[in-house]
């Protein structure tokens, strides 16, 4: 194990010791620092204390490096480089400032919010590469613990303090049946005189299969699912083949099969999810999230 180094030896009198020696005088050496001379002269002297050898030599009002400055100083830029160096890996390696950002987002939210924000990152950050990761509300919530995605839009999950939230919008939940079907004629779908039709859903996890679940709970009956489903566009498609009816958000309607239509349910079954932008709060000053969090600030009013 290397020898204990004196408290007295730190980085930024190490940086001092460079400005010092670069400059050959204590004023630009300040200067360069953003500090005073006495500052960078007691700078010096602790580092001599913390050596335990002459480091300086004085000459008239002059201050001289000795040989064993010079040693030091080829030593205090390796040093200062190589940790500079580790510095930057150390923050690539959690994602923080890198070149790269994965963004994470519910597939409801590829067809137009997810678009908006990329674009207007990437003026913001032209240099930033983004992956798109995919999932839902649990695969994306627990993607960013793990670290393997840097920010998620979500369905905003509840009692997770470590968690930053910006709220970006409102959405309601739908009827979606197949446009021949009698449902799509009304003006709102009383849920409860559903339940001998069959439904299809999403799998667990999903903040819509979240909400069909609740919402058949108030209606007081448990709903015939015939077949679950990972994303939501298969969901739509099923609909579309006459698999069975489901619940959809309303951010859907664009990408909507064109024999799929979606219809308001009646008020005790109305369901509103709260679509957000999640990170890890430990990330908060990461500079790309600030950039990303800016640019979802920006464009709320379009995403709705």
């Amino acid at each position: 194990m290397p020898d204990p180094i004196a408290e007295e030896l730190t980085f930024r009198k190490l940086q001092v010791l460079l400005a010092f020696m670069d400059t050959g005088n204590l004023a630009r050496a300040a200067e360069r620092l953003n500090t005073s001379p006495v500052s960078v002269h007691r700078a010096l002297h602790s580092l001599e204390a913390g050596l335990r050898c002459t480091l300086f030599r004085h000459e008239g009002r002059n201050l001289l490096p000795t040989p064993a400055a010079q040693v030091l100083a080829e030593s205090a830029r390796e040093v200062l480089r190589g940790m500079a160096e580790g510095i930057r890996a150390t923050r690539e390696a959690a994602g923080y400032g890198s070149d790269r950002m994965r963004i994470g987002s519910l597939y409801s939210l590829t067809s137009r919010t997810v678009p908006r924000l990329v674009v207007g990152l990437q003026q913001r950050r032209p240099d930033l590469q983004t992956d798109l990761v995919l999932g839902s509300n649990a695969e994306l919530l627990r993607k960013l613990r793990e670290g393997s995605a840097d920010a998620a839009l979500l369905g905003l999950p509840a009692d997770v303090a470590e968690m930053a939230c910006e709220p970006l919008f409102e959405d309601d939940m739908h009827f979606a049946a197949p446009a021949d079907s009698p449902y799509a004629r009304m003006a709102a779908v009383d849920l409860a005189a559903c339940a001998n039709e069959r439904f299809v859903s999403l799998t667990e996890g999903f903040v819509t299969s979240g909400g069909f679940a609740e919402a058949f709970r108030l209606a007081g009956f448990m709903p015939q699912v015939v077949m679950r489903t990972g994303d939501i566009f298969s969901l739509m498609n099923l609909v579309h083949g006459g698999m069975g009816c489901t619940l959809l958000p309303g951010r859907v309607r664009r990408a909507l099969p064109a024999g799929v239509v979606l219809v308001p349910l009646q008020e005790p079954y109305r369901m509103h999810q709260t679509i957000a932008l999640v990170f890890l709060r430990t990330r908060e000053r990461d500079p790309n999230l600030l950039a990303l969090l800016a640019e979802a600030r920006a464009a709320r009013a379009e995403l709705v």
